[in-house]
């Protein structure tokens, strides 16, 4: 007997609330910059590893905007992190 498989983590992703997958990067980021030190900068850092494997893995299906700006985002939180873990 064959299982079905789970569908793949981009069609699941696909399917996530723009507004809830906003708002949970939102309570990320802030929490990130409240949290003290080397820990808020290390929750930014892990933010940026996220969002450069996302940004890489729809880098040939998104508009030359949409990819301006979602490295400028990417290295705004590069920044951030790299300022809270100094």
């Amino acid at each position: 007997m064959q299982q079905p498989t789970q569908p793949c983590l981009h069609h699941r992703l696909a399917r996530v609330n723009p507004t809830a997958a906003f708002l949970g990067a939102l309570v990320v980021v802030l929490a990130g910059l409240y949290l003290p030190g080397a820990v808020g900068g290390a929750v930014l850092a892990v933010l940026a590893v996220a969002l450069a494997w996302l940004t890489a893995s729809t880098w040939s299906v998104q508009a030359p905007q949409t990819r301006a700006v979602r490295v400028l985002m990417l290295a705004v939180l590069v920044a951030l992190a790299s300022l809270k873990i100094m």
